[in-house]
């Protein structure tokens, strides 16, 4: 009986992998039947319809960077230049080295009016991005893990050698245990990058930038497609700090998150 029920159980199992592998198969056709179709309309012309599908794409695929630069292409043919440069800029969070993607968001942010030049980050700041950047949580992780894998071999090793044989000196061990905290630090903020981004898109013409208490006229004025690093909130109101360094606080149903 016990053993007709644990074959019953298994042969039950089985049929649920199965349903589950299917319903995966058919999802990832689904989705490169309308990738595909997208694409089709894309060279077409028909970029209305090329939109609709290929946001279906990215509300089903959000982590594929070509799926925002598909985007980003079909807005800027439809001249709307603040959603061109928010997908522009999504493609790029995903991967920071896409090329094409930097290209063509260079390109949209020239058609800003009134375009808010970057200023340059002081160089150890930019260098602490480019180490930390979303692209790098990969690399990071598999050397963490195999300096990790170092030490403990190391210290197996030198459990089994005869007392007073030493294999690796001390001083080197220190070195690379302070070798391996280093790399999982920029592990640890590459990884929070991935998922994390603290730019937003502002998405209308000339949105207002308040002061710190929200009170009287504008600061200035944000011309839309402006880039934008956010930080805390209050009510309605997030903190801004615009490309040329000026910070203020702007409404929140005024930007869109990359």
């Amino acid at each position: 009986m016990t053993s007709t029920a644990a074959t019953m159980k298994g042969t039950l199992l089985t049929g649920v992998l199965i349903i589950l592998s299917s319903v995966c198969a058919m999802a990832a056709d689904a989705g490169n039947a309308l990738w595909n179709k997208a694409n089709q309309l894309f060279q077409q012309k028909q970029y209305d319809s090329a939109l609709a599908c290929y946001e279906q794409v990215a509300a089903t695929h959000p982590g594929i960077a070509e799926v925002y630069y598909n985007l980003g292409n079909t807005y800027y043919r439809l001249n709307q230049v603040a959603p061109a440069i928010l997908n522009y800029e999504r493609a790029l969070h995903i991967n920071p080295d896409h090329k094409e993607a930097r290209e063509n968001l260079i390109l949209t942010q020239n058609r800003i009016s009134n375009h808010i030049q970057v200023v340059p980050e002081i160089f150890f700041i930019e260098w602490w991005h480019n180490l930390t950047k979303a692209s790098a949580a990969n690399i990071w992780a598999i050397l963490s893990l195999i300096t990790f894998v170092t030490i403990v071999l190391i210290m197996l090793v030198s459990r089994t050698r005869k007392t007073g044989v030493t294999i690796v000196p001390p001083q080197l061990m220190v070195i690379l245990v302070l070798v391996w905290i280093c790399i999982l630090t920029l592990a640890y903020f590459s990884a929070g990058n991935v998922s994390n981004s603290n730019k937003a898109v502002v998405m209308q013409h000339d949105a207002p930038l308040m002061n710190a208490d929200l009170k009287g006229k504008p600061v200035s004025l944000i011309p839309e497609g402006t880039t934008i690093k956010t930080g805390s909130t209050r009510g309605e109101y997030i903190e801004a700090v615009l490309p040329d360094g000026h910070k203020g606080w702007i409404q929140l149903n005024l930007i869109n998150k990359i």
